[in-house]
């Protein structure tokens, strides 16, 4: 588990051990989440006010039911500048993935996003399983092949001959869809792992159950794909695995099983979904 030759926070490299599990072979899809929420009436935070006091510096006017939608920007920025291409987009949710004038049409087997910690874990509930933890979740993308870069091997194709859904072009203003998709895709489009699941490197970041720490010889992440707005500092972070659609080696290098990134538990965006485990009590 982890890394020793890439982000600060992957370090160190460690033997790990889990208990037997299964898991969902994708991520879960908007079609089962419609399921979950036909059946349970959940309404997940983007579609509900943020509390005041949670956002002490918010203007009144964005204290309404949203969520961040990645925009590509017209030319080159400094990737330093993440607010250049994360637009905070009221009614924006899961059923409207890109704006509150886009729908779910075409996107059914799409991995649902827009959900934050909570709304993740009460699907889990419902489902009669749970989050991965950071660990089942990296061994399970490593699909047997330990110490390897990629859920596949050594080398990289991405820039080439795609094997995920990552960013190909110079982000973040030119995608050249050279792997077919500038957003997300639908599960399964790309070979599954030495384990049969599929997607565990790019398409969406999933969220695990543990909370985001550091090793003492490691150092804070600087997260590639969200802000980390300072009002919120003090709210609890989990780890997110896996990468997106928006990870590029120029930029955020995290569709690996080693990456990982903190993610504030009420955040949601267009590249954050998450999928189950149910462990096996042997």
């Amino acid at each position: 588990m982890g890394s020793d030759h890439h982000y600060p926070e992957e370090s160190p490299a460690r033997t790990v051990g889990v208990e037997p599990f299964r898991m969902d072979v994708h991520p879960v899809t908007n079609r089962q989440f419609r399921r979950f929420v036909e059946a349970t009436g959940h309404v997940t935070l983007a579609e509900r006010p943020p509390d005041p006091a949670v956002y002490p510096d918010a203007q009144p006017e964005d204290l309404v039911p949203g969520s961040l939608v990645f925009r590509m920007t017209p030319g080159p920025v400094s990737l330093g500048e993440y607010w250049r291409w994360w637009v905070w987009t009221p009614g924006a949710d899961w059923r409207h993935p890109r704006g509150p004038r886009s729908s779910l049409d075409g996107l059914w087997d799409h991995p649902v996003v827009h959900v934050a910690y909570q709304d993740a874990a009460a699907y889990a509930r419902w489902a009669g399983m749970e989050l991965p933890t950071e660990a089942e979740w990296e061994y399970a993308a490593r699909g047997a092949l330990d110490g390897a870069e990629f859920t596949w091997g050594d080398d990289d194709p991405q820039e080439t001959a795609p094997l995920a859904n990552t960013w190909q072009g110079r982000f973040p203003y030119e995608n050249t869809e050279l792997d077919g998709w500038v957003h997300t895709s639908p599960v399964g489009s790309y070979p599954p792992n030495a384990y049969g699941l599929h997607d565990m490197a790019g398409n969406v970041w999933e969220w695990t159950f543990d909370p985001y720490r550091v090793a003492s010889n490691g150092a804070p992440a600087s997260p590639c794909c969200a802000p980390q707005p300072t009002s919120r500092d003090s709210l609890p972070t989990r780890v997110i695995k896996g990468g997106s659609h928006l990870c590029t080696i120029q930029y955020c290098f995290r569709y690996r099983p080693a990456a990982r990134q903190p993610q504030t538990i009420d955040t949601s965006t267009t590249h954050i979904g998450f999928r189950c485990i149910s462990r096996l009590g042997l």
